[in-house]
């Protein structure tokens, strides 16, 4: 076998290794959805996967790394929805808005928004060490809404007299705080509160002329 084909077969072995971990990924953010967090088990995720046990127990070897793959993945899927609507390539202020549109209209109808907030609160109330992989992700999505805050008050859309770490906070929280109503009640019909939420950023962010005789 000549170096090519060895260079083949050993790409071919890494995506095959690649397909088989989203694959128990996937299958683990399924069965968190599905039936809850107790629920996924080494055993439940590789029946789910349609791998074995053992592979899934191989991969991950524990339940953080199991979650750390989770949050990787999740955080795979959002740049790429990011990338196909083309945020970052948008002026500062209505990359916000694109920003908060997008993601809310994810979680109207994304079942992996709900897995990952149900591990999430897992971790929270039983004070795990997994606390600082969501933490670190949390901080991360903080820091890109405050670039782009802070964009578009270079561009001069959104007030100069907006702290862009405060913002960034107050507008990570409120998505943070729909996705747990959504969580805690199903039903909650997301639609008039993403459109509600857009207004309400565009009155407390968006910069405006001076009125006549303003003098400030």
């Amino acid at each position: 076998m000549d170096r090519s084909s060895e260079t083949l077969g050993r790409r071919t072995q890494a995506e095959r290794r690649d397909e088989s971990g989203r694959g128990l990924v996937r299958a683990a953010i399924a069965v968190v959805a599905e039936e809850g967090v107790g629920a996924a088990t080494f055993e439940a995720i590789g029946r789910r996967s349609g791998y074995s046990r053992g592979l899934a127990t191989q991969r991950f070897g524990s339940k953080q790394a199991l979650i750390e793959a989770v949050i990787a993945y999740l955080h795979e899927q959002q740049e790429a929805a990011l990338a196909e609507a083309g945020i970052d390539g948008r002026p500062g202020f209505e990359a916000v808005l694109g920003y908060v549109d997008l993601y809310l209209r994810a979680l109207a109808q994304d079942a992996q928004s709900r897995a990952y907030f149900m591990l999430l609160s897992s971790a929270v109330a039983d004070a795990t060490s997994l606390r600082a992989a969501f933490a670190a992700e949390h901080d991360r999505i903080e820091r890109r809404i405050e670039d782009l805050v802070r964009r578009g008050q270079t561009d001069g859309d959104i007030r100069p007299d907006l702290d862009p770490a405060a913002a960034a906070l107050m507008v990570g929280s409120l998505l943070l705080g729909l996705s747990m109503q959504r969580l805690v009640d199903p039903a909650t019909d997301i639609d008039p509160i993403r459109e509600t939420s857009l207004a309400t950023l565009r009155l407390s962010f968006e910069a405006r002329a001076p009125s006549k005789g303003d003098t400030r």
